[in-house]
């Protein structure tokens, strides 16, 4: 049930990347391949493979030349939050189809109940994309768009420090899985799951939220 799921989530964020990408005047992208909505082009199989059986996943980067760019600055920012849009924008329509119609997804038997895990899935994976991938931690997203948000000497510096931005991540998810505390009437929730939570309670409901966190 997470297989279509997890397909589809990947998918679109690459290949949101790579269309901005291409309408920005940049076709690194699609002389790639990359402007498609084949998996197969743009899954990286650890990382996929990770997303499954690990709290951590990546698909293939995007190829992109910002020297292409009309804007190098502005066009850069708009190619990075692509992909998070798209997952920002996937996890609304899965939270808000189950705020609506849950309970008589679930009234179908059988077929309900693997439909509804899979908008389960297909929340959880889109809106945790979408959170995490804005951190401000090299290579995600977030640290593109602040990057280009800096002044130039602060930027260089910034840039410099990317080179440990992996070494973070990896201590972030580990170090922050440890970590539980209480908030929103959740017993157990850790650092990266509060966006999480917001997110769900806001376009999914507070019934749909107690379902996944355990109210």
């Amino acid at each position: 049930m997470r297989a279509p799921v997890v397909l589809f989530s990947l998918t679109i964020h690459e290949f949101m990347h790579a269309y901005v990408a291409l309408r920005c005047g940049d076709d690194t992208a699609h002389r790639a391949g990359r402007v498609t909505l084949n998996p197969l082009a743009h899954l990286d199989p650890i990382g996929t493979l990770c997303l499954f059986f690990a709290p951590i996943g990546w698909a293939k980067p995007v190829p992109v030349n910002p020297y292409n760019f009309g804007n190098p600055r502005r066009d850069e920012i708009l190619v990075s939050i692509a992909g998070v849009s798209a997952n920002l924008a996937a996890g609304i329509v899965f939270a808000l189809v189950l705020r609506l119609f849950g309970a008589e997804i679930l009234a179908i038997e059988q077929v309900g109940r693997i439909v509804f895990i899979m908008l389960l899935y297909g929340c959880l994976l889109n809106f945790g994309l979408a959170t995490f991938n804005l951190l401000p931690i090299a290579p995600l997203d977030g640290s593109h768009v602040l990057r280009e948000l800096l002044p130039p000497q602060l930027a260089a510096t910034f840039a410099q420090m990317s080179r440990y931005g992996v070494i973070i991540l990896v201590a972030l998810v580990v170090l922050g899985n440890r970590v539980h505390f209480p908030l929103f009437g959740y017993e157990r929730l850790t650092p990266l799951d509060v966006p999480l939570v917001l997110l769900m309670d806001v376009f999914a409901g507070p019934r749909i939220t107690g379902i996944l966190f355990g109210s």
